[in-house]
């Protein structure tokens, strides 16, 4: 399989070759989840895959029509996700055996306090919403002082010992975010987004399927470094599926897809704007063939994807971006690696304008602005 098949399929599938008929919620499972520690980015990672969409279309579908929901996904981070696949993500990311506890033994929750902390979370969140600082005095109520000691630092000060098993409640569908309440974060339950809402058996196998439809050909421990997940199992979780799986050759290293996957060797084409962490330049791999020459070095940030808002010709990373608003005047600066018709550059920048709902003023030239945490 040549690697221009293998992109040129790969954009097909992320709605990044040509318009698609999708909505939100669509984009959102093509690309197996939308990064939104940063919302805005994630509003435009979404709104390039949906024809007309702008940030409001999104922020519609979020909060109004509940068509996606925002929770914690892959590595723990802050995603969204189209609501109705919410039963396999859960029953996927809680499938991964837990890493290692990096916090000292003073600090860290044993797994029968994080069981704990989880069921009260449930019980608490069913019909309501509640800050952080609220669910603190709540489940402190329930299970003892202990969740609520001020152990773990963050930011200038320390938040209390039950947070760090926020990302497992979520990943146990006990807890998603709720709409903001001024600049407060809100959590609730996703019931209230898909009643009758469960976890679903074996949700990682269906996971990788859908992955692999998105970003195959890949290897395990690609996999592996998406979810950070132990490689180990994830050469299993193939083993386990090899039935459903073939191997493919790409630049004479070898991957898998599912079987029967087609391709065409087709040549990618076009220009992209894509904000932080948007999920083509996270979950796309070989990265030295992703962000090729010296993007390797200008786009990554000590190897990791997504630090960055990135320039993408032909499907490969060919420079960095960065905007600045100002009411609705929307400053971006782009800088390519190489030579590129500045056209091209102009579309791409009127369409993220559009979609942030801002006007655009380019200028072409150095990017001053470090990578982003």
């Amino acid at each position: 399989m040549t690697w221009n098949a293998v992109v040129a399929r790969r954009l097909d599938r992320h709605g990044l070759a040509a318009p698609r008929d999708w909505t939100p919620a669509d984009a959102v499972s093509a690309m197996c989840g939308a990064h939104a520690q940063v919302l805005s980015a994630a509003e435009l990672s979404v709104g390039l895959r949906v024809p007309g969409a702008t940030r409001t279309t999104v922020r519609e579908a979020l909060w109004e029509e509940r068509s996606l929901v925002k929770t914690y996904g892959p590595r723990g981070t802050v995603h969204l996700f189209a609501a109705r696949d919410l039963p396999m993500w859960t029953g996927a990311l809680d499938s991964i055996p837990p890493v290692a506890n990096h916090f000292t033994a003073d600090v860290r929750m044993s797994p029968e306090q994080v069981d704990q902390v989880v069921a009260a979370i449930a019980e608490i969140l069913k019909e309501t919403e509640m800050t952080p600082d609220e669910l603190t005095g709540e489940i402190v109520d329930r299970v003892g002082s202990w969740a609520g000691d001020l152990v773990m630092p963050a930011f200038q000060g320390f938040w209390p010992r039950w947070r760090q098993a926020i990302s497992t409640a979520a990943n146990r569908g006990a807890l998603c975010f709720g709409p903001n309440r001024g600049r407060k974060v809100t959590y609730t339950s996703p019931q209230r987004w898909l009643p009758g809402f469960e976890p679903m058996p074996d949700g990682m196998s269906e996971l990788l399927r859908r992955y692999l439809h998105a970003y195959g050909p890949v290897t395990p421990q690609q996999f592996a470094q998406w979810l950070n997940a132990p490689r180990g199992w994830a050469t299993s979780l193939f083993e386990s599926l090899v039935d459903e799986l073939e191997p493919v050759e790409v630049n004479g290293a070898r991957a898998w897809q599912l079987a029967g996957d087609t391709w065409e060797d087709a040549t990618p084409g076009g220009v992209r704007l894509l904000p932080y962490f948007d999920a083509y330049t996270v979950g796309c791999h070989p990265r030295e063939l992703v962000f090729p020459g010296k993007a390797f070095d200008r786009a990554l940030a000590a190897g990791q994807a997504g630090n960055f808002p990135v320039l993408l010709v032909d499907g490969a990373v060919s420079g960095v971006w960065h905007q600045k608003r100002s009411g609705r005047k929307l400053g971006i600066t782009v800088e390519p690696i190489g030579k590129i018709a500045r056209k091209a550059v102009e579309e791409q920048v009127e369409r993220v304008a559009a979609i942030l709902e801002g006007t655009p003023a380019l200028t072409i030239g150095t990017v001053t602005v470090g990578a982003h945490a």
